[in-house]
């Protein structure tokens, strides 16, 4: 389960490699981004409530004493000192008489809420110890009630509370504490607390503190995938030559630009002297296999018109296998070197055409070839690719008694099946079908004259086409060499 689990998680991961950096470098930001944020939002709680209780002991004092002015004045004297306070100004509370207890509908629950209220209450019980007890609540300004009958604080008069709390434009959270200074009269204190926008200034993750992060995480993620696609391109361009190389089409791919970092500089200067080697050393092949054809042709004929004159059949049989030996091994090599590189243009394929002659052919010299026209055009080299589809038609006649070609066009590609009737292959043998030099046992006494090069050749000739060559066994008995070509429109190595 955990493995699965594994590779789920892998088929996530982007398979090129800008998708894999630009993967490493967001995570390694959001990480670091994540990290210090808890850091700061840690510090920043911490900072708040210490300056949270600080002021809740400020305001507390403060109400204490207040209390404790209106307790010490006569009772026909509170309203008239209460109505010069609203008038007049000069305290930081709102204060009111009330025959009750006034219902306060509290803010939701915050720890920092909690805290301040708490400390008030502890301070206002060691200033004020023979109080019957304090109700204290944070309420916002829209929902506050200030006296009986459910009067809020928003249906008083502007000039009450203007100078004393925050109702306009961005109101703040007031703290209301109520006491009982006498049976049946209640002092109300509503008040701000010195930072009246405690609250919101504690929350790391408030609106306006993450949206300098969010930019500044995406402005670095654009910044990190301009840097990376600039090393990322040179590198497919370095894929794309190498590809070029590696498929026979390197006059058709320009030289790598010597531009980017000094690293890709030094890389495209190595490939291009690479690639120059390679061509240099391709050319001293072909000419190097001419030559020994041709200097080896002539002594080989004339071993042969001297083998002639020995008086010694037994002798003169084993002369004659030893130079037809050799002779089949120059044709062999030579054939292998010009079959793999036939020096032509793409042109459009019709493929029934092209199966139709060879299939023809091979009725005529008295095989049975069965093939259905499918109306199927590919495009291509047409003598490379006659020659490919030549050598599996030839195989599957020798091993097999008879042979069936089908083509079939499915989205994106072409599937050519030539199929034999022989004995098959064991599963074993398939991977060195392709090896030279390697013939099937069965084969031999209908084809005495094979090398061994025909599946090895045909491979070749199909790759350089962008496309795959694949041996299986069939159900009902024989080989299946199945071609798969890239459909038309399909951008094929040939055309790059």
């Amino acid at each position: 389960m955990a493995s699965a689990a594994r590779g789920r998680l892998w088929r996530l991961v982007p398979a090129s490699l800008l998708g894999r950096l630009m993967l490493v470098m967001a995570a390694g930001l959001l990480v670091t981004q994540v990290a210090a944020s808890t850091i700061w939002a840690s510090q920043l709680r911490y900072k708040s409530q210490v300056e949270a209780q600080s002021a809740a002991k400020y305001v507390a004092h403060s109400a204490a004493g207040a209390i404790r002015f209106f307790r010490s004045l006569p009772p026909a004297y509170r309203a008239l000192i209460i109505q010069q306070l609203r008038e007049m100004g000069g305290t930081r509370f709102f204060v009111n008489l009330n025959h009750a207890y006034v219902p306060i509908e509290p803010l939701a629950p915050h720890p920092l809420v909690d805290q301040v209220i708490d400390t008030v209450a502890a301070t206002l019980k060691g200033d004020l110890p023979n109080s019957p007890g304090f109700q204290l609540a944070f309420a916002w300004p829209d929902r506050l009630v200030v006296a009986a009958h459910d009067v809020r604080l928003e249906d008083l008069p502007n000039a009450w509370v203007q100078h004393v709390l925050l109702l306009q434009p961005d109101p703040a959270p007031i703290l209301v504490i109520q006491t009982e200074i006498e049976p049946g009269n209640w002092l109300y204190l509503a008040a701000l607390m010195p930072n009246p926008y405690f609250l919101s200034s504690s929350d790391p993750f408030s609106w306006d503190r993450l949206m300098p992060q969010a930019l500044s995480l995406a402005v670095i993620l654009i910044l990190c995938l301009l840097v990376v696609r600039s090393i990322t391109r040179p590198l497919a361009a370095l894929s794309d030559a190498a590809a070029a190389v590696g498929q026979g089409r390197d006059d058709a791919h320009p030289p790598l630009p010597e531009t980017g970092s000094r690293e890709f500089v030094n890389t495209a200067r190595a490939f291009g002297a690479m690639r120059e080697r390679i061509a240099r050393y391709i050319e001293d092949r072909e000419r190097l296999f001419i030559s020994i054809s041709h200097d080896l042709r002539t002594p080989i004929t004339r071993l042969k018109l001297r083998a002639e004159l020995l008086d010694d059949e037994a002798l003169r049989s084993e002369f004659e296998e030893d130079l037809d030996e050799l002779d089949m091994m120059v044709k062999g090599a030579l054939q292998c070197v010009k079959d793999s590189d036939i020096h032509e243009n793409p042109a459009e394929i019709r493929l029934d055409a092209l199966l139709g002659r060879m299939v023809r052919s091979a009725q005529l010299a008295g095989h049975e070839v069965g093939y259905q026209a499918a109306g199927v055009t590919v495009r291509g080299k047409p003598l490379a690719l006659k020659r490919a589809l030549g050598n599996l038609l030839d195989n599957a006649l020798y091993y097999g008694a008879r042979a069936e070609i089908d083509v079939r066009e499915t989205p994106g590609s072409v599937a050519i099946r030539v199929r034999d009737h022989g004995p098959g292959v064991s599963k074993d043998a398939l991977a060195s079908l392709f090896d030279p030099y390697v013939r099937l046992a069965h084969g031999r006494d209908s084809n005495d004259g094979g090398m061994g090069l025909g599946l090895g050749i045909a491979r070749g000739i199909v790759e350089a086409h962008g496309g795959q060559l694949v041996l299986s066994n069939h159900p009902d008995g024989g080989l299946v060499a199945e071609v798969r070509l890239p459909a038309r429109g399909v951008n094929t190595p040939l055309e790059r």
